[in-house]
């Protein structure tokens, strides 16, 4: 029988620190499809995962067995890709701008991953962030919402705004 998350969590802070391998093992593709989709680069984010899943270890003692692990790890997560985006927003503040990239075109009339990746680069990391969370990772506003520590009404006001830009940005597509 597969241990459940909290009895793993258990044998890690009982000293077992090589229980915390089945924790990384059975999340590790969905928080780095998720960092991946957050952040646009598979570096950057798979960098931001290994420091998440670090700050997490570190801070397991702290874990409250009333949430679901997922929920509590994400929140490291998206702290964690918040500040990967914070630092590139610095770093083009002192570069110089550069020409806006071209939207990639779907010959086919459908929105492929290049296209959706390009899409959800477009959203402002607030609104890609509840997008993310809402429709890929299929997570309830109540849970989102103790991830980000924002209500659930501006939550969904992210989301409304979000599928607003999205609709925008593939009639631009077409128009063009």
């Amino acid at each position: 029988m597969t241990p459940t998350d909290g009895e793993v969590i258990a044998r890690v802070l009982a000293g077992d620190v090589d229980a915390y391998g089945i924790i990384v093992d059975r999340y590790h593709g969905r928080f780095a499809r998720f960092a991946t989709r957050m952040l646009g680069s598979r570096e950057d984010a798979e960098e931001a995962l290994q420091d998440a899943l670090i700050r997490a270890y570190r801070a397991l003692g702290a874990y409250q067995h009333r949430e679901r692990f997922a929920a509590w790890f994400y929140r490291i997560l998206v702290n964690r890709c918040r500040s990967v985006l914070a630092q590139r927003q610095r770093r083009r503040a002192v570069e110089e701008p550069t020409a806006d990239q071209d939207s990639p075109t779907s010959d086919a009339g459908f929105v492929g991953r290049e296209q959706a990746t390009w899409l959800l680069s477009r959203l402002p990391a607030d609104q890609r962030e509840v997008f993310l969370l809402r429709y890929v990772e299929d997570l309830s506003y109540a849970d989102i919402a103790a991830i980000t520590g924002v209500g659930e009404s501006a939550l969904k006001m992210r989301v409304k705004r979000g599928l607003e830009q999205l609709r925008q940005l593939l009639r631009q597509g077409n128009d063009g």
